[in-house]
């Protein structure tokens, strides 16, 4: 969703140019996630005042891609781009409409006043926004936008403007304000009573530090502060009786990140990691509630209270990404590099796991937990939208090898139907951000409930993959384009090892187990093969692109690969597409067959194959004109299909992996002709972390 980028510089120099520079290339980093317009908060003056009267906050806004901000920044006459600031905070945003549309004036930051005292970047939804802002409107304070965020600046200067003390740190007040707040958010707040100073806080979404600094870094954990008081107002808005006014610190020290004093270090506070990496591969991730204040140089985290589970402290964490991996090189766009990338994302999905010698699979983050996971009454894959696929393309496999009842949920309808959950069922969260929203509360569901919880993520330090009690990473790099790809394809196999590793001791079911471990060591040239078709689908795009519709379909292991593929090309094309399982097609799909609906059918050599000819006939004889993905040695299936796409042959439960490339394929070929851009498609975003 929307993207969040804060930098601050201590005691290293920077212009106003570099500064702008960084954040603008913060926010590039995070166009991906999607949004439709942008914005910056600065300091203004020349740079060299500190006092806070002295201070001045400049807002600049512009509705559009990160290159229309650019625009307007250069048509700023008024900005000194040469003055230097020696201390200096500034936050970015790129904004995906949830409230309002996409304006200058809805854009973040979003500020408390016309003279900006304070302005606060915001991803998520804050639901009782309207409550809130009423209660301000009846104090006098003037609404500008449509937005849910400016009652949060507007509730931040309430505070700051009825403070009990004159030292009420930015901390506090940031504590108080998110206290009022119901709904999802990740925040970084800038004022101009507090210069230099930022704070950072998040409940619902992903917010991580970046820490830069020439001097050696005196510890690897920064200790949690806790509040022992807080401060609370009603709904109404009025102070609560019997509520203390004056936050305390449980501890009186605050812990430094340096041995010393005054020491030189940069800051970046960022929802994702691809922002930072460039500075620093040394970060910190926030937990839900946690508040991260930078006073004077220093980073402090804190708490308003312990709760069960709490970790003391929060490690400082080194990043294993590299900058050339979000980076596109010679494609493109993301999307087209990812997809070539699968060969090596499968790869790094069983490196060190599958041993293809003696026929073993170790997922180590399931260690402690595997006896108990094989004495489970039933799988529940919860997920949403691709990794939703993932779980349905291998129910099959799983329920074979497992023996277990397998339901795959998506997250939305799992939660509307409060789906009964038990202390014997263990749930599987899938997700490649590891931040989806509606797969977190689903998470938290179960956890209520006792069951165990399996998180299968893309993403080190996610939501998910810290909130689970166990989970294996898919090890997939980052994946920038929108329309996951490579993503989906390391879901399937990490499942996949997760079904072998759980009869990995059962004597009947030791041939499957080597039958598809064997899959697995040819899996990667198996894809190099099916990305060798790429020209050939590119021409079959040519023929298509024009159409309104396409209908996928397929049934038994290749039922997921037409939900997937059909959603690949609603992503990115804008064309309807629909999977269709072709044993239901005489229940109502047959209809719109003719001689002018493009039909995609996926036919391969197993258990269904006789099935899926029936259905193919069926098509043919009310005139359609099918396109059929197929094995290349299928001559048969080729005799009645005036156009096929021939994959190579693989173990049953892998062919899916085969047969949704050339979907892959066709979705990105589609885009490009039709004049889209495809790794940001319109209305969409990467990581929802909204509901």
């Amino acid at each position: 969703m929307c993207g969040i980028f804060a930098y601050l510089n201590y005691h290293v120099p920077r212009t106003r140019r570099e500064i702008l520079e960084i954040l603008l290339k913060g926010l590039l980093r995070l166009e991906y996630r999607g949004y439709d317009s942008a914005g910056v908060g600065i300091d203004g003056g020349n740079g060299k005042e500190w006092e806070a009267n002295a201070r001045s906050i400049q807002l600049i806004k512009q509705s559009g891609k990160v290159k229309a901000l650019d625009d307007e920044l250069t048509k700023q006459q008024d900005m000194d781009m040469d003055v230097e600031f020696d201390v200096h905070l500034g936050i970015a945003h790129t904004r995906w409409a949830t409230h309002g549309a996409p304006s200058p004036v809805n854009s973040h930051p979003q500020r408390s006043d016309k003279s900006n005292e304070f302005i606060v970047i915001h991803n998520g939804i804050i639901t009782n926004y309207k409550d809130l802002q009423k209660f301000l409107e009846s104090k006098g304070y003037e609404f500008e936008s449509e937005t849910d965020t400016e009652t949060i600046a507007k509730l931040v200067k309430y505070m700051y403007d009825n403070r009990e003390s004159e030292d009420l740190s930015f901390a506090t007040l940031v504590e108080r304000v998110t206290q009022q707040l119901e709904g999802a958010f990740v925040l970084v707040f800038k004022s101009v009573h507090y210069p230099g100073e930022a704070v950072g806080t998040r409940r619902g979404g992903p917010l991580l530090i970046g820490v830069k600094s020439d001097h050696k870094l005196s510890t690897d954990h920064i200790p949690i502060l806790y509040r022992s008081l807080h401060y609370c107002i009603s709904p109404a808005g009025k102070d609560k009786k019997g509520c203390p006014t004056l936050p305390r610190m449980e501890q009186d020290t605050c812990h430094t990140l340096f041995a010393e004093e005054k020491k030189s270090v940069e800051y970046y506070f960022a929802s994702d990691a691809s922002a930072v990496i460039e500075h620093t591969n040394r970060v910190i991730f926030l937990e839900d509630d946690d508040v991260a204040a930078v006073t004077a140089g220093r980073l402090t985290i804190h708490r308003i209270k312990r709760t069960a589970g709490d970790h003391p402290a929060r490690a400082i964490q080194t990043l294993q990404m590299e900058l050339q991996q979000i980076m596109k090189g010679n494609y493109s766009s993301f999307m087209q590099k990812e997809i070539f990338e699968q060969p090596e994302s499968v790869v790094n999905t069983m490196r060190g796991r599958v041993n293809f010698n003696d026929n073993t699979v170790t997922l180590g983050g399931l260690k402690d937990h595997i006896k108990e996971i094989q004495r489970c009454r039933r799988l529940i894959l919860i997920a949403c939208g691709t990794s939703y696929h993932a779980g349905v393309a291998t129910r099959q496999v799983l329920e074979e090898l497992t023996e277990l009842p397998v339901m795959v949920e998506l997250a939305s309808d799992f939660l509307d139907r409060n789906t009964p959950v038990f202390r014997d069922d263990v749930c599987f969260f899938i997700s490649q951000s590891g931040e989806t929203a509606d797969s977190l509360m689903a998470l938290r569901y179960c956890k209520e409930r006792g069951a165990l919880t399996v998180g299968v993520t893309n993403t080190v330090g996610s939501s998910i993959s810290r909130e689970t009690d166990c989970g294996v990473h898919i090890n997939a790099g980052p994946e920038i384009g929108v329309a996951s790809t490579k993503a989906y394809t390391s879901q399937f196999v990490a499942l996949i090892m997760f079904a072998l590793l759980m009869c990995d001791d059962r004597i009947s079911m030791q041939p499957r187990r080597r039958e598809i471990i064997q899959g697995l060591r040819v899996l990667p040239d198996l894809i190099k093969e099916v990305l060798s078709l790429d020209d050939e689908i590119q021409r079959l795009a040519a023929e298509l692109y024009q159409q309104k519709s396409v209908l996928i379909m397929g049934r038994g292991y290749h039922y997921a690969t037409c939900l997937e593929g059909a959603l690949k090309i609603k992503e990115i094309t804008y064309m309807h597409s629909e999977g269709i399982l072709a044993g239901e097609l005489k229940h109502g799909p047959l209809a719109l067959v003719d001689k002018l609906m493009p039909v995609i059918m996926i036919i391969m050599r197993d258990h269904t194959y006789t099935k899926c000819q029936n259905a193919l006939q069926q098509v043919v004889a009310r005139a359609g004109r099918p396109i059929v993905i197929c094995d290349k040695d299928d001559y048969e299936t080729a005799k009645s299909s005036s156009r096929t796409i021939k994959v190579p042959h693989c173990v049953d439960c892998l062919q899916g992996i085969l047969s949704v490339i050339p979907l892959q394929l066709l979705s990105f070929h589609l885009a490009v002709l039709r004049g889209f851009d495809v790794d940001c498609p319109r209305n969409l975003a990467k990581s929802v972390t909204v509901e």
